[in-house]
């Protein structure tokens, strides 16, 4: 234990214990050498360890409370290290997805903020070097002023922490932002490379059955650049470029993959419609024939009005099927080639072509089948239009004592056109196709009024 200022015999006790002189002294001297004795003890006393037990009682609790400051500027400065390199674990995360002008604060205030954590560390590693609180001869006023310097260095790390701590709390949502999208990340990288993948194994495929699929297989080369720039990362190219690149990718992929799957069925489709449409060509040859017999029955038995438009059927008619034919052939040669999107196409010309003819050859024969019943009964017709032209009548006046004007005048032109036809086939050469078209004609007005009458009402009847 060391002394107190309570014990005055401290110092003399502590002589004889601390030093080995004076025990030698004491062992050789006599009684007459007494004074020698107390002359050598003395000078030990107050220089040896009996001065550190009477000034060492206070230093060494100065210097267990400076030990105590450091201890704990030490811990403060270690929390707010820690906490520093999550925060710019945090930042990195945001500026790697996040270049708003929210995201650059942030990254700026960060900086400002580890400038006043730099000066903070500084005080505290200049307190720490000021400082050595294991010196033998620590005066109680230097630990003293140890003590306040950690502890000044201390609380300033805490105040410098708690700022850390408001501004962690202040980029909540940027990080819950970029955390959601580093979180998309790595899923979506895997997905475009499992589509990628899936792609290629179904070109293996399609190729095993004979089909080349080159266009196809050019398309999924096409995307190596982009498989290449995924492997190299977000950090390189950014987070959301790189989102947005896997989701290009998985969806080009994934269109290549069902485009090869479909291949084979889309070869049977094509070779089935190009029998289809070749048997159909050759068929329409036949009806083609047969239009000159019905216009020569037209010429014999009606006024040339009702035939004259259809004399260039059977010329027409042959080129149609002859140019269907030769794109036939070409589709055929595209298909052999295993150009599909041309073959398709020349399909689709040849389709329209022989569509063409085979509504001018029925029509011929259309022409006169209506032209006979016309002409046997007129009055059937007739009666068709009349019956069509008083329903929309009846329409116009429901819930009405008067029908409306625009209304009423287009059903009372109608009615007067339909008894111009019926009068025109009075004469000696009755234009039957005329009378066909005006019945026709007045049947769609009466149509119309019908038609706007229900929208304007509203009803669906």
């Amino acid at each position: 234990m060391t002394a107190t200022p309570t014990q005055p015999y401290a110092p003399f006790t502590g002589a004889r214990r601390g030093s080995a002189a004076v025990r030698a002294a004491v062992d050789t001297v006599t009684l007459a050498g007494l004074p020698l004795l107390l002359a050598l003890a003395l000078p030990a006393a107050f220089a040896g360890g009996g001065t550190r037990r009477w000034f060492g009682g206070r230093a060494e609790s100065q210097r267990a409370e400076a030990q105590a400051a450091k201890d704990a500027a030490a811990a403060a400065f270690y929390e707010l290290d820690t906490a520093q390199r999550d925060l710019r674990i945090s930042i990195e995360t945001i500026t790697a997805v996040d270049d708003s002008p929210a995201a650059r604060r942030a990254v700026t205030d960060f900086e400002a903020l580890g400038r006043r954590i730099d000066e903070a560390s500084n005080q505290y590693i200049n307190a720490i070097d000021a400082h050595d609180l294991d010196r033998d001869d620590l005066e109680a006023a230097a630990a003293h002023r140890a003590r306040t310097e950690l502890t000044a260095a201390k609380d300033q790390l805490g105040r410098v922490k708690q700022e850390l701590d408001r501004f962690e709390s202040g980029l909540g949502p940027l990080l819950g932002k970029a955390e959601t999208q580093l979180a998309r990340l790595a899923p979506a990288v895997e997905r475009a490379r499992q589509a990628l993948l899936a792609a290629s194994n179904a070109l293996d495929a399609v190729r095993s059955s004979g089909l080349t699929a080159d266009d196809l297989a050019a398309r999924l080369a096409a995307l190596a650049p982009e498989l290449t720039k995924l492997n190299q990362g977000a950090g390189q190219h950014g987070v959301p470029q790189t989102l947005e690149r896997a989701a290009q990718v998985a969806r080009e992929a994934e269109a290549i993959r069902a485009e090869a799957e479909r291949l084979p069925e889309r070869a049977a489709e094509i070779d089935h419609r190009l029998v289809s449409l070749r048997t159909r060509a050759q068929a329409l040859t036949t009806r083609a024939g047969q239009v000159d017999p019905v216009l020569s029955e037209l010429r014999r038995r009606f006024s040339a009005a009702c035939w004259q438009d259809l004399q260039h059927v059977p010329e027409q008619a042959g080129q149609n099927v002859g140019q269907a034919e030769l794109k036939l052939k070409e589709a055929r040669a595209a298909r052999d080639a295993q150009r599909w999107p041309d073959a398709t196409a020349l399909l689709s010309t040849a389709r329209a072509l022989l569509n063409t003819t085979d509504e001018a050859v029925s029509a011929a024969g259309d022409r006169l089948r209506r032209l006979n019943a016309v002409q046997k009964d007129p009055q059937q017709e007739t009666d068709r239009t009349r019956f069509a032209i008083r329903d929309a009548q009846r329409l116009a006046m429901t819930g009405r004592s008067t029908p409306d004007p625009r209304h009423a005048r287009p059903l009372d032109e109608a009615v007067a056109r339909l008894d111009r036809a019926v009068a025109s086939l009075e004469g000696r050469h009755p234009d039957y196709w005329h009378f066909l078209t005006e019945t026709e004609a007045v049947r769609q007005t009466a149509a119309g009024v019908v038609t706007r009458i229900r929208e304007e009402r509203g009803t669906g009847h």
